[in-house]
């Protein structure tokens, strides 16, 4: 894939043209109490298979998610270490929660992990365990899912779980602040979780965030998922004010201005999924403690060596043996 976005020099002063909703502090409140007020206590269950990764611990996890929905996770930490820092991981689009097998490298390094199964996802590249209204995951395409209205969309219920597992990782760190990371999906997760969350969550690690810029992403991106929108609107032409108007509310170029966690995001100036610009139309409004690693020659999956630049910020401002 070409460059095909805009040069870097502009990438770095570019602003998204999306106008804020008004009143979307107190709208995303209430989702949050109305959630809240329908959840059940957190719950784990010690994995069936644990004794495969010892010296970790792996339990099997559930807390209430939107609409008090029972969300699945893992919960794997160092068995030597009695309330480690939490680290929150979301999952990539299509995928799940997979096995713990996929999840280690942290547990190894002094930190706890919780692992956000997606609702109605994980039949496509990695296997889940929660569905959304329906038994269990689906090989799914959710991107216009209850997109009409803002309160029905179904970003609005991954959002909304994605910041309350936060409140459940609090729990199991005994109360410290947690960090907050995925890729693509995972990424925009991540964002969302630190904004909604934003006096709760010390470091935020973002790769190449999906749902941000979303108006001008569903524009530009070649490759689905975006493209399931306009593929959407070009048949279902009347609805086009409306799910316009639905975005607003789940767009991480907006709600990035809340972030107060210090933040390592990526792009690939090649990404055909995410495109670079809306990337950075969500770090560059980002106003906390922030970098962002720029790979010119990559698309939408990061090199391998960005795992340690991630492992050295993480260690940095988010020390396991603090």
């Amino acid at each position: 894939m070409p460059w095909y976005d805009l040069p870097l020099e502009r990438l770095r002063e570019y602003r998204t043209q999306t106008a804020e909703p008004p009143g979307l502090d107190e709208w995303w409140a209430k989702r949050l109490d109305d959630a809240r007020a329908l959840g059940r206590p957190f719950e784990l269950h010690p994995y069936q298979q644990a004794d495969l990764y010892r010296p970790l611990e792996v339990y099997d996890a559930e807390f209430s998610g939107a609409g008090g929905d029972r969300i699945r996770a893992w919960y794997i930490k160092p068995a030597a270490i009695e309330n480690p820092p939490v680290v929150v991981r979301f999952i990539g689009y299509g995928g799940g929660r997979a096995l713990p097998s996929d999840h280690t490298l942290l547990p190894a390094l002094g930190y706890a992990l919780l692992v956000m199964d997606s609702r109605g996802q994980g039949g496509r590249w990695s296997s889940g365990a929660t569905g959304d209204g329906a038994a269990g995951p689906e090989n799914s395409q959710v991107m216009s899912r209850g997109i009409t209205t803002p309160e029905d969309y179904y970003y609005t219920r991954m959002f909304t779980d994605a910041a309350l597992v936060v409140d459940a990782a609090l729990q199991l760190s005994g109360g410290r602040k947690v960090a907050v990371s995925g890729g693509s999906q995972g990424g925009g997760l991540a964002l969302a979780a630190a904004a909604l969350q934003r006096d709760k969550v010390a470091v935020c690690h973002a790769d190449v965030p999906f749902l941000c810029d979303i108006q001008r992403a569903i524009t530009l991106a070649p490759r689905a998922p975006y493209t399931e929108i306009p593929g959407f609107l070009s048949q279902n032409v009347a609805l086009i004010p409306q799910t316009l108007e639905t975005l607003r509310y789940v767009d991480c170029a907006l709600l990035a201005r809340r972030i107060t966690a210090q933040c390592l995001l990526s792009v690939g100036l090649m990404d055909d999924i995410c495109p670079p610009s809306t990337v950075f139309a969500a770090y560059n409004e980002i106003v906390a403690a922030k970098d962002i690693a720029v790979y010119p020659y990559s698309g939408h999956d990061v090199p391998h060596a960005h795992a340690e630049r991630q492992l050295r910020h993480l260690r940095a401002k988010f020390p396991a043996d603090a």
